[in-house]
This record gives structure tokens, C-alpha cells and sequence, in this order.
């Protein structure tokens, strides 16, 4: 479990021209702003093999993205390091992205991965639907106490996110 001194890397990942795929993006921007201590925040349209290295400089790494069809408002959970058969420069898991850690940088990065309930994503605009937005402003009052107190094991038990109900975006 990490200590009160652990560094934090949160990445905020998708597209904010596809409306509400832009929740990870909206996440790590509203996050930045809390000016955290320990707490490092990037934001892309996607995840890349070279994010490998910026995570294993951190004890944990939080992956928020839009998530397709979980419950409103979002879920939360632990991840494991898990090496994939293969993958391209434009898609990669955040378990395949802890192993690369763990086995190119001799990481112990303890994985975690927030998806925020998107609902509209079939048509090109940078904003976010209302209820998007509702879900975004639940999952930042669950994180910030998180974040500024390292509970990341005790929040991801009493989320009750098994994520069992689809896939991040």
C-alpha cells in the first residue's frame, strides 16, 4: 500500500472532439487544478508505449477515461500488470502499459483505472452531454479525498467496481 509520500501519476486519456470521450482529457485538466503535492498529471488522446517510462517513476498510476456502459457515475478499481500477445503504437491497455513498467524499468507501480460514464460519443463536438458532466464533477469529489489522503486500496474496495459491465473507451 502505497505511503502518504507516494507519487502519483494520473493520466487522463481521449478525444475531446468526440464529445464525450473527451472525460478523461476533462478529468486530469479539473485534477491539475487541485495542485495536489506528489501528484503528476498528463492528459492524451490516447495511451503510448512510452508512457511505460513516466510510470515507472511513480508508485501509483490512475488511467481515467470515458467508460462505454458501466453504471453511472463512474467506476474504480485496481489493475494488474498484464503483458498482451501484441499491440500496435494506437492501442494499448493500461495492464499492458504496467508489465512494459515492470519489465523494462524494474517498476512496482501499483495500477489503478477510474472510467467515467460517457454517454454521447457518436457525433463530433468538444463538449461534454449533461450527464457526462454530472458523472465528471461525481468521479472529481471521490478522487480528490483519495488522492490528497493515498486511500487507493480501501476507495477501490468501497467503489464496489468490479468493472464487469464493459470497456473503457
Amino acid at each position: 500500500m502505497p505511503t502518504e509520500a507516494a507519487s502519483i501519476l494520473l493520466i487522463g486519456y481521449g478525444n475531446p472532439g468526440r464529445l464525450d470521450d473527451g472525460l478523461g482529457p476533462a478529468f486530469a485538466a479539473a485534477v491539475a487544478k487541485m495542485c495536489i503535492d506528489g501528484v503528476t498529471v498528463d492528459s492524451n488522446y490516447q495511451l503510448q508505449v512510452e508512457d511505460a517510462a513516466d510510470i515507472a517513476r511513480h508508485d501509483v498510476v490512475i488511467f481515467a477515461d470515458a467508460h462505454v456502459s458501466c453504471p453511472d457515475p463512474f467506476v474504480f478499481h485496481r489493475i494488474e500488470p498484464a503483458a498482451e500477445a501484441s499491440f500496435t503504437s494506437h492501442s494499448i491497455s493500461p495492464p499492458s502499459l504496467l508489465a512494459m513498467a515492470r519489465d523494462l524499468f524494474s517498476a512496482r507501480t501499483q495500477g489503478y483505472v477510474l472510467g467515467i460514464r460517457g454517454h454521447e460519443f457518436d457525433e463530433f463536438d468538444e463538449r461534454l452531454s449533461s450527464k457526462a458532466r454530472i458523472n465528471l464533477d461525481s468521479a472529481l469529489a471521490f478522487v480528490e479525498p483519495v488522492l490528497r489522503n493515498r486511500a487507493f486500496e480501501v476507495s477501490a474496495n468501497d467503489s464496489g467496481a468490479a468493472c464487469a459491465c464493459g470497456s473503457v473507451l
